[in-house]
């Protein structure tokens, strides 16, 4: 049993790595398809990922101990079984169990063979209910049949070619009835999977909410603040590029700094009616809710922008001071180092919680750099 738990806690691991890795790009295609954050869909993809790993790590691992396997192997070792329902024969024999006798039954359970039997028919079970959500009707129970037997099959050929020659030889054997078992456990679970996906919303829940936020013109603070995250990664991803090429001084990469952010905060919208780069992507833009020129409100917010910029970066020059120890000033430098170092903590907590307030609002707060230039945000275009 321990071989299993190792098994799903490596694939627990790699989980929640990829989810740090993958939740950002999730949340953007979520924004993006259905204008809000749908945590059952957000729940189901990465719950089918945590299952599809647990699967993949339940049949490869544990690794041999060395990429000679052979070495490790007689002669006559055979790599592979393809007598159907083998496992019915290992079950029977010598376990004193008889037909006949119904009373002989009972030992069924008491077999390792039944046992391995029996995980090989669970393994692919939840795949099948996952294939159900995707492919929605239960009239596609054989494309839901033919997807399990290719993944059992893939998994039985990694298995017999070493993963495809990382080990010279098989450490686990290619046994047809694995591949039978695998896909039938599917289609059981693809057809009793209404069970399970009643607990979630349906597609059609989920596409008539989205449709009533269109049609409501609502626009999720976490939809903005996506945009505004690709805003900066698109400016930082520039500024790299300019830096590689030319180099930079402190001053230089400043300066370069600032007019990436003027041209995407100030020029591009004044040249596509409000939408940054990053609003484009995210399917909304910015409308003024005074009536005023949308050219001068989207200016009035990269320069708010533009104000905790230079904030920040005074404090760091503040706080990186160096003088002699026999300077007299030097106990005035390590008093302003102290004071910029709070000064950066309390500027950094003081965004993140008003981030914080902003996305609990649902909506009712905005961003400061929107409030202060009175804009708005729709879909409308």
């Amino acid at each position: 049993m321990s071989v299993y738990t190792h098994s799903i806690m490596v694939a627990f691991l790699i989980t929640i790595m990829l989810s740090f890795v993958l939740f950002v790009p999730w949340l953007i295609y979520t924004y993006r398809k259905y204008g809000y954050l749908s945590f059952s869909k957000t729940i189901i993809m990465f719950s089918f990922i945590f299952y599809f790993l647990s699967a993949l790590c339940l049949v490869l691992l544990p690794f041999p101990e060395t990429r000679d396997t052979c070495s490790l192997q007689s002669a006559d070792t055979v790599y592979y079984n393809l007598h159907p329902f083998q496992f019915v024969t290992d079950i029977l024999e010598d376990s004193g169990i008889v037909l006949t006798n119904p009373s002989t039954w009972l030992y069924i359970a008491k077999q390792p063979a039944f046992f391995q039997a029996f995980y090989n028919f669970l393994l692919l079970m939840p795949f099948g209910v996952y294939l159900r959500y995707f492919l929605k009707k239960r009239e596609y129970w054989k494309r839901a049949f033919l997807f399990s037997f290719l993944l059992t099959l893939f998994y039985e050929v990694t298995q017999v070619t070493g993963i495809y020659g990382i080990f010279n030889c098989a450490y686990r054997i290619f046994d047809v009835d694995d591949l039978m078992l695998n896909s039938v456990g599917a289609l059981v679970g693809f057809f009793l999977a209404p069970v399970v996906w009643a607990l979630f919303p349906s597609h059609a829940a989920v596409e008539a909410k989205a449709a009533e936020m269109a049609k409501k013109d609502i626009v999720k603070p976490l939809s903005i603040l996506l945009a505004l995250a690709i805003d900066l990664f698109i400016a930082h991803c520039i500024w790299m590029i300019i830096g590689a090429v030319i180099g930079y001084s402190n001053t230089l990469e400043f300066l370069v700094k600032i007019a990436l952010y003027l041209l995407l905060f100030g020029v591009v919208p004044s040249f596509t009616n409000g939408a940054t780069l990053g609003m484009k992507f995210m399917r909304f833009t910015m409308v003024s809710e005074n009536g005023k020129s949308i050219i001068y409100q989207s200016w009035r917010r990269c320069v708010a922008i533009l104000v905790v910029v230079c904030i920040s970066k005074i404090i760091t020059i503040l706080g990186h001071i160096q003088l002699d120890m026999d300077s007299p000033f030097y106990v005035l430098q390590i008093v302003i180092t102290i004071l910029a170092f709070i000064a950066s903590l309390v500027l950094m907590m003081v965004i993140a919680i008003h981030i914080v307030r902003v996305i609990i609002s649902g909506g009712r707060r905005r961003l400061f750099m929107d409030q202060y230039a009175a804009l708005i945000a729709t879909r409308k275009k």
